[in-house]
């Protein structure tokens, strides 16, 4: 095994992608002693607030409060992810760089065009990545599972994961991203995502998918296979 193996590796096609969708359950993961690593495929740069170095700064400072062991940026065109030939190449030496167990990544259907896009992206890309005669400079693999976090809609989750002691840490994270999200002292233009009642919104979804699931505060995922369990009783 090489020392730079994480357990998971999470896609995002923007920076903050993942902040937003899972960074309760990277938090979480990370303080229970697993390494994750996270892969933004875009620099966000056409967003309408900040600038590409901007979000960069913002991811760095992110990161630390996520935990991660590695953060990398694909720099593939915001608004423009392709599902093609190029882009699986760069996703699959990842894949195989990193060697990752569990694969997060985006929502199969959302508001923003990319995110669908890469969430195909990724799904492909795991699966190739295990078939040994697409070279490259790493040996073939394949993650046990991929599951993408939920987004902008609001999709029914095959599962979901318990936040309730890293929701704080969490939102922490989201506002690392301080050009994007809300922050009175702005004087850019206001957006969807830049208004005080999207934070808002983002906490109040953890406390529904809480609520269903009988904890205070859970993200959900979709998972691309069907979950089967070893132990019924340690289903609650």
């Amino acid at each position: 095994l090489k020392m730079n193996n994480v357990d998971i590796l999470a896609f995002g096609a923007h920076p903050d992608d993942v902040e937003l969708g899972c960074g309760g359950t990277i938090i979480k993961s990370v303080k229970k002693g697993y390494k994750v690593g996270v892969v933004d495929l875009t620099m966000g740069e056409l967003g309408t607030r900040g600038d590409s170095k901007i979000r960069g700064h913002e991811s760095q400072k992110a990161s630390e409060i996520l935990g991660l062991s590695y953060r990398e940026n694909l720099s593939l065109k915001d608004g423009f992810i392709v599902n093609n030939n190029e882009a699986k190449i760069k996703v699959i030496s990842l894949i195989r760089k990193y060697k990752p167990d569990i694969v997060f990544a985006n929502s199969p259907l959302d508001r923003h065009p990319d995110h669908g896009v890469a969430s195909k992206l990724i799904l492909d890309s795991c699966f190739l990545s295990g078939l040994s005669k697409i070279y490259d400079n790493y040996s073939p693999w394949r993650p046990k599972a991929v599951y993408n976090y939920i987004q902008f809609y609001n999709l029914k989750p095959d599962f979901t994961v318990d936040i309730s002691d890293f929701i704080n840490l969490k939102m922490e994270a989201i506002k690392a991203y301080s050009s994007q999200f809300y922050n009175p002292e702005s004087e850019e233009p206001s957006t969807v995502i830049s208004s005080k009642e999207f934070l808002n919104n983002i906490k109040g979804r953890s406390a529904d998918l809480g609520m269903t699931s009988g904890v205070k505060y859970a993200e959900g995922f979709i998972s691309q296979k069907t979950i089967c369990l070893d132990d019924i009783i340690s289903l609650k």
